[in-house]
C-alpha cells in the first residue's frame, strides 16, 4: 500500500522515528540497521516501507534499503516470526550476517537474539534455506556509516537501555549489556550497536 517514504527526518528514538513528508508526520519502525545509516535531524531521507495492518492498529515499518524490506517481509512468512521478532532479528544481526546463519545451519548465533529459541532457529535455518537465492536477487548494501547524530538530548546510555527493552531484551538484560560503555562522544545508535555486538559474540 505504501511502498516508499521520501520526507524530512524530524525525530529518531529506537526503534521509532517520524518522517515529515508534505506536513504529514508518519511514525515508522525501524531496524537499528536502519538507524546507523540514518542521517543527522531535519535532514531528507528515504525509506522503502511495509505497513502492517491489524485488528487495533496500522504499523508501518522502514528500511534505509530493499534488501532490509525484502528480508523483514520474508521472515514473518516464517511460522512463528512476526513483525516484532522480524524487527528484532533485523537489529541484531546485518542481512549478510542471517545470510551466514542460515548456509551455515548457524542456530547458535541466532539463539542470541531475545526471542528467539533453539524450535524457531531451527525453523528459520529449514524454511529460509530455499528462499536464500530470491534474497539475493537484492542487492545487499552495507548501511554502517560513520558520523552518525545523536538521537535526543539526554542520556544516551538510558536511550538505548530502553530501545534495547524494545527490541525484546529484558530491562536488566539490557542495563547490563550497556554499563561497561563509555558513552563519551558516543550517540544512543553508537551504544545500541556496542551492546548488541557485545551480547551477539
Amino acid at each position: 500500500m505504501i511502498g516508499f517514504l521520501r520526507g524530512i527526518l524530524v525525530h529518531k528514538a529506537p526503534p521509532f522515528l517520524v518522517l515529515d513528508v508534505q506536513g504529514v508526520g508518519y511514525e515508522v519502525e525501524a531496524p537499528m540497521t536502519t538507524f546507523y545509516d540514518l542521517p543527522a535531524i531535519n535532514e531528507e531521507i528515504k525509506l522503502h516501507t511495509h505497513l502492517v495492518v491489524r485488528e487495533d492498529a496500522h504499523i508501518l515499518f522502514g528500511f534505509s534499503n530493499e534488501a532490509d524490506r525484502t528480508l523483514f517481509r520474508t521472515l514473518i512468512k516464517v511460522n512463528g516470526v512476526g513483525p516484532k521478532l522480524a524487527l528484532t532479528i533485523l537489529s541484531g544481526q546485518s542481512a549478510e550476517e542471517f545470510h551466514r546463519c542460515i548456509n551455515d545451519n548457524d542456530t547458535l548465533a541466532l539463539v542470541r537474539l531475545p526471542g528467539v529459541g533453539k524450535k524457531t532457529a531451527e525453523r528459520l535455518v529449514v524454511e529460509m534455506r530455499d528462499k536464500l537465492p530470491d534474497l539475493s536477487d537484492s542487492a545487499i548494501v552495507n548501511t554502517d556509516k560513520a558520523g552518525m547524530t545523536q538521537s535526543v538530548i539526554g542520556n544516551p546510555k538510558q536511550e538505548a537501555v530502553s530501545a534495547l527493552c524494545s527490541l525484546g531484551y529484558k530491562p536488566l538484560d539490557a542495563s547490563k549489556m550497556v554499563q561497561n560503555i563509555s558513552i563519551e562522544g558516543k550517540s544512543c545508535e553508537d551504544i545500541i550497536r556496542l551492546a548488541l555486538q557485545g551480547a551477539l559474540r
